[in-house]
């Protein structure tokens, strides 16, 4: 059915596991590593109990601690307020979408989740879209999701081009009209989401 839903060709299936095969072969014949042995352990002479090293690793977990705080107000979207709104309509917030779209207990591997970070001179969490990796009725795929708490769900100017099978949750009120001058230039711009919209929904 997850085939049928999103178009993927038979010879673009085959094309693609006919590349990864090949990689397979030649990774293996140009390293002689089958994944069976055990990988060899990278020797160090990395003194841990030296102050440098303590400097360095209580400068990491600084950083570590600020990006998982970062990350985790990405996963917040557009703020309470816009959750709020967008809940009293009636409507599911898009990581419960994507929660209700998984095959259930299957794990979901965020991808570009700081995605237009500092990039904008307003704050756009995750680029106002969730990507990601999800099991959908066994099948391994991307999942697309819009964030509408974030300024509506609207499209930011960036290049995106798509090769993978993927399932898209559209919340959007289209373009972030500010920026319309650099999303709709031409015809691989903002156009053509509408043209591959179509074709994979054929």
């Amino acid at each position: 059915m997850f085939r049928k839903i999103v178009g993927v060709s038979a010879v673009q299936r085959h094309a693609a596991q006919r590349f990864t095969a090949i990689f397979a072969i030649n990774f293996r014949a140009f390293t002689g590593f089958t994944g069976l042995e055990a990988a060899p352990v990278i020797e160090n002479s990395i003194d841990t109990s030296s102050d440098v090293f303590k400097e360095n690793a209580s400068r990491m977990a600084s950083l570590v601690l600020d990006l998982q705080a970062q990350a985790a107000r990405i996963r917040l979207g557009g703020g309470e307020e816009a959750r709020k709104r967008h809940l009293s309509r009636n409507k599911l917030l898009p990581r419960d979408r994507i929660d209700q779209l998984l095959d259930a207990g299957s794990p979901f591997l965020e991808l570009s989740q700081f995605a237009g970070y500092k990039l904008y001179s307003d704050d756009v969490p995750a680029g106002g879209i969730i990507t990601g990796i999800g099991r959908v009725s066994g099948v391994e795929c991307i999942i697309v999701a819009n964030d509408s708490t974030v300024k509506g769900g609207t499209y930011y100017p960036r290049e995106i081009l798509v090769f993978n099978d993927f399932m898209k949750s559209v919340d959007s009120g289209g373009a972030n009209l500010p920026n319309q001058a650099d999303v709709f230039p031409d015809k691989e711009h903002f156009g053509r989401i509408f043209y591959n919209q179509a074709t994979m929904s054929g």
